[in-house]
C-alpha cells in the first residue's frame, strides 16, 4: 500500500488486521506510558486482541466512519494515529494518536495528524476536528496546540478510571481554520 514520508527516517502507512504482530509489539513497548491516557479496549495484550482493535479500525473504515495508520520509524511501528469517529453527514470527526516513548519529541504526531485531517477537510468535507483527551495529558494538549485547535472546554468526571473519574478536555480546528501546514 501506500507509504507517506514524515521525515528522513519515519512513515505514515495504513495499519491493517495482518499488522497485528507489530501492534502488539509497540502497544508492549508503550503500554506504561500511554494507558493512563486511552481506553482500555484500544490496549491489547496478546495477539487476538490486538488484531480485533486493528480489524475494528478496518471495519470503520469499510463503514466509512474511521481509520487507523501506523507511524514506522526505520521500519519500526512507533505510534499512530485514528479516526475515532468520522462522520461525512454531520461533517464531524474526532482524531487521536499514539506514541512510543522513544520516539517522542520528533514531531511524527504533529505530522501523522496533519495528514490525516487534511484528508478529512479537502477530500472527505469534514467542517469540525475534534481532538478529545483526558485533561492532563500535557504531550496531547501540545498537539492539538501545534494543530492549531481551540479548547472548546471540560466535560468534568466524563469517563471513570481506575482511580474516580477524569475529566476530558475538547479540542478542535473548524475547516474555515486550517492551515495545513501550521
Amino acid at each position: 500500500m501506500f507509504a507517506l514520508p514524515l521525515t528522513d527516517d519515519a512513515e505514515l502507512r495504513p495499519l491493517e488486521p495482518w499488522h497485528a504482530d507489530e501492534f502488539l509489539a509497540n502497544l508492549d513497548r508503550c503500554r506504561e506510558h500511554i494507558s493512563p491516557w486511552v481506553g482500555a479496549s484500544f490496549v491489547a495484550t496478546d495477539a487476538g486482541s490486538a488484531r480485533k482493535v486493528l480489524q475494528n479500525y478496518a471495519d470503520r473504515w469499510a463503514r466509512d466512519d474511521g481509520g487507523i495508520w501506523g507511524i514506522w520509524q526505520r521500519g519500526t511501528l512507533v505510534g499512530g494515529v485514528l479516526f475515532v469517529s468520522l462522520n461525512t453527514t454531520t461533517g464531524v470527526c474526532e482524531a487521536g494518536c499514539w506514541l512510543e516513548p522513544a520516539a517522542e519529541g520528533r514531531g511524527l504526531v504533529t505530522r501523522a495528524a496533519r495528514v490525516i485531517i487534511d484528508w478529512a477537510i479537502r477530500a472527505r468535507g469534514i467542517h469540525r476536528v475534534e481532538w478529545v483527551t483526558k485533561a492532563g495529558n500535557e504531550r496531547s494538549i501540545a498537539v492539538a496546540r501545534r494543530l492549531g485547535m481551540r479548547r472548546d472546554g471540560v466535560l468534568r468526571a466524563a469517563v471513570p478510571t481506575p482511580t474516580g473519574r477524569a475529566d476530558m478536555e475538547v479540542w478542535s480546528v473548524l475547516a474555515p481554520e486550517w492551515q495545513p501546514e501550521g
